[in-house]
């Protein structure tokens, strides 16, 4: 008989801190590139799927956390990019609830467009901002990876979100980047690129 988990726990692979920035990244294309650089090192290290994702304080641009995809190395679905890096400033901040921490918000820019179920995790985090990279066509077409049904206005509903503050949504910044990053991922072998490895 299987025994029954009590706990689980999500964490990034070793050595992300070496790629932490030295100086402030002040525009979306400097941030978004950051991102892209994780996802990179994600996938060049195996460590995990070809995504990446950070939060950062609006106004001053503080990088408060980052997220990798570890879904394959921690036996978990959850495990997307966006969700560690939610997490992990919701842990930092001290609180479930992104939009009570800071008056001028959070702001999560992530390397691809967010899945269905990083959809609601956005939704429900306090976030005020996403800011994306790849689309999920981009993905769907450079990878084996399916993302799920959005709504068709998924970017109106978060932006008119009531009663709960509104989230704006940029997308395509740095989005051949992007699509370059996916693809590295799919020509080091996609979903079979490191296998026994985890």
């Amino acid at each position: 008989m299987t025994e029954l988990a009590d706990r689980f726990e999500l964490s990034l692979p070793d050595g992300w801190r070496q790629q932490i920035p030295l100086s402030p990244l002040t525009n979306d294309v400097d941030r978004m590139q950051f991102v892209l650089g994780l996802a990179q090192w994600n996938i060049n290290n195996k460590t995990g799927g070809p995504f990446a994702a950070a939060v950062f304080e609006r106004q001053s641009g503080e990088l408060i956390s980052i997220g990798l995809n570890r879904v394959v190395p921690q036996f978990c679905s959850l495990a997307h990019a966006e969700a560690i890096a939610i997490a992990l400033a919701q842990k930092s901040l001290a609180t479930h609830d992104l939009s009570t921490a800071a008056k001028t918000g959070f702001e999560l820019f992530a390397s691809g467009q967010p899945c269905v179920q990083c959809f609601g995790m956005t939704w429900w985090s306090g976030l005020s901002r996403l800011v994306v990279g790849a689309r999920s066509t981009d993905i769907e077409e450079l990878t084996e990876f399916r993302e799920g049904p959005l709504p068709d206005k998924w970017r109106q509903q978060l932006s008119d979100r009531q009663p709960l503050l509104p989230v704006e949504v940029e997308i395509d910044v740095c989005r051949e980047e992007a699509r370059s990053v996916l693809a590295s991922y799919t020509n080091a072998g996609g979903l079979n690129y490191s296998p026994g490895l985890f």
